[in-house]
């Protein structure tokens, strides 16, 4: 057991503050972030619970010009586009539906409305959808993958290390964004970064410091109250 030196109170507050914090984001500062704070990072969220201990997890870490060579091959394909209908799993439905189609409008018309992209201005839409591409210039791009032949549990476990690793980096003051996006480009993902014949991508997620006067980065997402998803039995 890790020993706390905080009350019981102070801790709740702490790890409720860090969870609060936690919000995607879209814009970083050029800052770099020192290997040593990513591997902290990574160090204290692979405390993560998995199924039989398995752990699941691999990850990639791109800064400098891995992470350059990357996103050069990544929107080249995007610019080009030329996707080669690559993803290997459905990540969305293939159609939405209520109330899950409702809260992703949502959250879209309100990014959007931020950056004053209209409804009707695919141009600049199509730009926002780059810069997922580009890591959103977060200094630091983490590649996630797992071993293809390990079964769906596997990747319940993995959930749990992606936001072990996002409140780890929120705790340090650093920012984070978890992007499915990559799995459209995940044979080229496969390629650049040399995959093994059985590793499978999960996601990508930028990493940095966020830039607190990009207006994207002001975003707060809604949550459903607790009666749209808890079945008390008494």
């Amino acid at each position: 057991m890790v020993p706390f030196n905080l009350t019981s109170e102070s801790l709740q507050a702490a790890v409720d503050a860090v969870m609060a914090g936690r919000h995607s984001v879209r814009a970083y500062l050029p800052q770099e972030v020192p290997p040593s704070l990513i591997a902290e990072v990574l160090a204290s969220a692979c405390r993560a619970p998995s199924g039989v201990n398995l752990q699941p997890w691999r990850v990639h870490v791109l800064s400098g010009e891995s992470r350059r060579k990357l996103v050069a091959a990544v929107c080249a394909a995007y610019d080009a586009d030329d996707d080669g209908d690559q993803a290997e799993y459905q990540y969305y439905p293939v159609r939405f539906f209520e109330p899950y189609l409702g809260r992703r409008r949502k959250v879209g018309w309100d990014l959007y409305g931020l950056l004053g992209i209209g409804k009707t201005d695919s141009e600049r839409m199509n730009a926002q959808q780059r810069r997922n591409f580009t890591f959103f210039d977060a200094p630091v791009g983490l590649i996630f993958s797992i071993d293809r032949r390990l079964a769906l549990g596997s990747w319940l476990d993995y959930g749990m290390f992606l936001q072990n690793v996002m409140l780890a980096a929120r705790a340090r003051g650093l920012d984070t964004c978890p992007q499915a996006s990559w799995n459209r480009y995940c044979r080229i993902v496969a390629e650049v970064l040399g995959f093994g014949e059985q590793e499978q991508l999960v996601c990508g997620m930028a990493l940095g410091y966020a830039d607190a006067a990009a207006i994207e980065n002001s975003l707060c997402t809604e949550r459903a109250g607790l009666d749209e998803f808890v079945v008390f039995h008494e």
